[in-house]
């Protein structure tokens, strides 16, 4: 297993607390460049841009914020920030024309002055929410919010306003449909089923995870099959046990270990041809996996640290994603498809973890892992990338390069004797140094080793 140094990254300031799930990486304010959210149990939600230190915004909601998201979310074509706090509010913001007004000289002062306005609209659901997920789970095009709660239970709804109207203050959530789990609630995630439909996963405890039925949409069929539970009228808050459990097999699991999983693992453009998705699971015990939606499973690894946190991230540029996990003391697993391996070590503590996305010093999205410090500060590694995940020779990776070549004939030198040299410089380089007639090859060492 190699190990990692990222030294490129900023430090933002922030004075509050947070849940886990109170922290994201999206585009805010629909400019095409990701932004930073994150809300603290004091009812703020702060808004980073850029490398500032400073949020670039901050709005103020009502109770303690535990999970905050962005997204199309009114299907409006356009990205929304959503922030859901443990007493039940949940706050909708617009911050397109905020962009706009401090993009105008004018009116930047007045912007300013607007910072702690309250959001442009806000509904009262069901409280002690634990984690949101913004995605269509019905395969109708439209997007969802789904709601995991502390009392393990999961509600799906969706964003209804009159056909005729263009102001939000019109609108609100329906309840779509309420699960009841078995174990704790812990993630929520999309992945599609084998037939490459999305299918709704929630982790549970022990490695395991169960997938939610939306059975909504079977309203359009005339009659149900036989045995076949009729689907409920959106709204209604009856608990369905449309649920079904899958536990993973292989190491026996502590059946109370908390578990978290991330679904739609990109495969890349090189990937087969497979629909089935993609997902990852972690334990807090230290177990990674990799499986299809056809429960086929491609990987599992064993670490002594505990994984709080499950990311996916592009690092190598190929178009797949890799699997990023975190555990409390910084320790930072990456790992591909084919079960390669790199870790790196943040130097602290963590309160909270994400990895996505994030627009930094050089003006364009870029891969980052976000850490959040227990002292007040929040640390970006912006440009986390590598150019392979597999470990190589070096001869063969300058073997690739023609110009590599061209300078060894120059020299009058084979691959045979460069590879030598490159296995163990310094002992050759002090033998060939012994004699004369062997000065003219220490002199093309030395010139191998600028190339190099």
């Amino acid at each position: 297993m190699r190990s990692l140094s990222y030294v490129q990254r900023v430090s933002l300031d922030f004075t509050g607390t947070l849940f886990p799930h109170a922290i994201c990486l999206g585009d805010a304010d629909n400019d095409s460049l990701n932004e930073l959210i994150v809300g603290d149990t004091s009812g703020k939600l702060h808004v980073y841009k850029n490398d500032d230190s400073k949020p670039w915004i901050t709005r103020t909601c009502v109770g303690m914020l535990t999970c905050v998201g962005v997204g199309d979310i009114c299907n409006k074509g356009r990205n929304f920030v959503v922030a859901v706090g443990a007493e039940g509010w949940f706050h909708l913001f617009d911050l397109s024309a905020v962009a706009g007004a401090k993009s105008d000289s004018s009116s930047q002062q007045e912007a300013l002055f607007s910072d702690d306005q309250k959001p442009c609209f806000s509904q009262h659901i069901p409280a002690n929410t634990k984690v949101i997920l913004i995605s269509d789970i019905d395969g109708d095009g439209r997007s969802e919010l789904v709601v995991g709660y502390t009392d393990r239970v999961v509600r799906a709804f969706r964003w209804e306003e009159p056909p005729d109207s263009s102001d939000l203050s019109s609108g609100q959530l329906v309840l779509l449909k309420k699960w009841l789990l078995e174990g704790q609630v812990d993630s929520l995630s999309v992945n599609p089923d084998p037939e490459g439909l999305p299918e709704l996963m929630v982790s549970q405890p022990g490695c395991g995870f169960a997938i939610l039925l939306c059975t909504w949409t079977q309203q359009g069929s005339s009659e149900a099959e036989p045995g076949e539970e009729t689907p409920p009228t959106p709204g209604s808050e009856s608990p369905s046990r449309d649920v079904i459990l899958h536990l993973t097999t292989g190491r026996i699991h502590n059946k109370n270990v908390s578990t978290h999983l991330i679904g739609s693992i990109s495969r890349g453009s090189k990937g087969d041809s497979s629909k089935c998705g993609l997902f990852a699971l972690c334990t807090l015990d230290g177990t990674l996996k990799l499986m299809d939606s056809s429960e086929q499973l491609k990987w599992s690894v064993q670490v002594d640290h505990q994984l709080f946190s499950l990311q996916k991230l592009d690092v190598t540029g190929d178009g797949r994603e890799e699997v990023v996990a975190c555990a409390w003391d910084g320790q930072t697993y990456i790992i591909d498809h084919n079960r390669m391996v790199v870790r790196f070590q943040f130097d602290e503590n963590v309160n909270a973890f994400c990895a996505g996305q994030y627009t930094c010093k050089d003006g364009k999205n870029s891969p980052c892992l976000v850490y959040v410090s227990f002292n007040h500060k929040i640390y970006v590694y912006w440009r986390v990338e590598l150019e392979r995940m597999e470990p190589t020779h070096l001869l063969r990776v300058l073997e690739e390069r023609p110009e590599f070549k061209a300078r060894l004939e120059q020299l009058g030198v084979g691959l045979f004797l460069a590879a030598i040299f490159i296995s163990c410089k310094g002992q050759v380089g002090g033998y060939l140094g012994r004699t004369a007639d062997q000065t003219q090859h220490l002199h093309i060492c030395d010139t191998n080793e600028d190339l190099l």
